[in-house]
């Protein structure tokens, strides 16, 4: 393994605890479309990190946490 797969490989598994630790948080969604694109992402990037496709795994990981924190931002979701 190179430098750059150690490196995302790292960033890949600290902002999945990051995610999950929000998506605990999370009580409602107003609209549950939302809510389920959040997961769908999250779990594209499960399923890319265990291809090794780490690339994929990261933006992926990253979309998810970015539509989370705009529907935390926007009051699409609740949290705790």
């Amino acid at each position: 393994m190179d430098k750059t797969e150690r490196e995302l490989r790292y960033q890949i598994e600290k902002w999945t605890k990051l995610l999950e630790k929000k998506l605990e948080k999370i009580t409602s969604s107003k609209d549950p479309e939302f809510l389920k694109n959040i997961k769908a992402y999250y779990s594209d990037s499960k399923h890319f990190f265990e291809e090794k496709d780490f690339i994929r795994s990261f933006e992926a990981l990253l979309w998810s946490y970015s539509w989370l924190e705009i529907g935390i931002r926007y009051s699409f979701l609740e949290e705790k």
